[in-house]
């Protein structure tokens, strides 16, 4: 008789994993106070006083809200002045975004490499990469825990290089005792669905210079400028501006964020010392003394030689398939993804759209690849708000796949 699940076992596990998002009465007494209030955007309160308690819990000067994260990114680059011609630097895995958001701006993405241990930007390769035109470099602290911000800041600030933070995963990461998104020149957040902080949408810009809250405030409203006329537009911007029913969920979904973010990293602790006991599957390392990650994701390397040589996909099917939805993540460098390919003997579809020449044909990140075609794996955010029982659970799945691996190699 079969013992694994995929082949007609009996599953570790049956009984339903925590739901997101969380939500109560303080949600709908906030929506309601907005229906009745007749401002539901523009003259409203709760976007001006969620600015006021992100920025603090960022440790931040200034939080300006947009309508998502990738918005949030392509703010953040203009604001720091980039434009068509310059070079932004950008790690090869990660959201597609983080991409996006370059070429909207008519600059040219340079791919940097990740560190194996942390799935985080190589600061090494970034520094590589630097040429006259580099104007920023975007660390994304992937899956929350966060990027060598230290060594990004060593390789920049010299330069007048931007760091942009993409921190779209990271509410409430620490690096070195500081929060993360306001450590660099400007930070970007998500609130998405799937985000450890939600309103559906949503996104937010953070940072300490005055100058720079001031140019992304104006961006994100048409051009305005703070004080000025409502027809006057000094500078060239968007419509990115949140509206007051993101941001009345969204007050109700901060005050759950640092006791929902202890019980992750508490599991996420507990998991780390289960795990340490299986070989082939290593959790990231978190970079910096005093830091620590939101566990947006929790991620994982697999090492297939301790599987006998079962391929990453193998093996993820086969703990699913035990009731533990782990995946395989991004599962490959962004360079590679279609939208970066020639087609019809033509520019890619980047290209066509956005105009910037693109040819990716002779990049090679080898760890970013490998992370994604063979070891990178993680599971989302919500599986991490369950007991230790739940804990337990993930790792017997794992245990019980090695110890009957010959199952899936006959």
């Amino acid at each position: 008789m079969p013992k694994l699940a995929i082949r007609g076992g009996t599953p570790v596990r049956n009984k339903p994993w925590p739901t997101w998002p969380v939500w109560d009465r303080r949600e709908e007494e906030n929506l309601l106070r907005v229906l009745h209030s007749g401002a539901w955007g523009i003259g409203g309160t709760a976007i001006e006083q969620f600015e006021r308690e992100f920025a603090a819990l960022c440790g931040a000067k200034h939080a300006i809200t947009c309508t998502s994260g990738t918005t949030g990114l392509e703010v953040s680059l203009r604001a720091v002045g980039v434009t068509r011609g310059a070079e932004v630097i950008v790690p090869a895995y990660t959201f597609m975004a983080t991409a996006t958001c370059v070429l909207t701006t008519g600059a040219s993405i340079m791919w940097a490499d990740i560190c194996e241990d942390t799935f985080c930007i190589d600061p090494a390769s970034v520094e590589q990469l630097i040429t006259e035109r580099t104007k920023a470099v975007i660390p994304v602290h992937m899956g929350g825990a966060p990027a060598d911000l230290d060594r990004l800041l060593e390789i920049c600030r010299p330069r007048g290089i931007a760091v942009v933070e993409d921190a779209a995963q990271a509410h409430l990461a620490r690096y070195n005792g500081r929060p993360v998104g306001a450590i660099g020149d400007l930070g970007a957040f998500s609130f998405q669905s799937s985000k450890n902080i939600s309103s559906g949408e949503g996104g937010a810009i953070v940072t300490n210079d005055d100058r720079l809250a001031e140019m992304a405030w104006s961006i994100h409203n048409c051009g305005r400028a703070r004080g000025g006329g409502w027809y006057e537009h000094p500078v060239m911007g968007t419509n990115v501006r949140m509206t007051e029913w993101q941001a009345a969920v969204l007050l109700a979904q901060i005050q759950r964020a640092e006791k929902q973010t202890q019980r992750r990293r508490e599991n996420a602790a507990y998991l780390d010392s289960l795990l340490a006991e299986i070989d082939g599957v290593e959790p990231a390392r978190v970079h910096g003394e005093d830091s620590a990650s939101a566990y947006h994701l929790y991620l994982l390397r697999y090492n297939p030689e301790c599987f006998k040589g079962l391929p990453r996909e193998k093996f993820v099917q086969a703990v699913r398939a035990e009731g533990v939805e782990l995946t395989c993540g991004y599962g490959k460098p962004l360079y590679h993804h279609d939208m970066f390919q020639p087609t019809d003997g033509g520019p890619c579809w980047a290209e066509r759209i956005c105009g910037v020449p693109i040819d990716f044909s002779g990049v090679r990140c080898p760890v970013a690849e490998k992370i994604g075609y063979e070891t990178g794996m993680w599971i989302y955010q919500k599986f991490l708000l369950g007991e230790r029982s739940d804990m337990d659970d993930i790792a017997e799945a794992i245990r019980k796949v090695q110890e009957n691996v010959d199952e899936l190699l006959e």
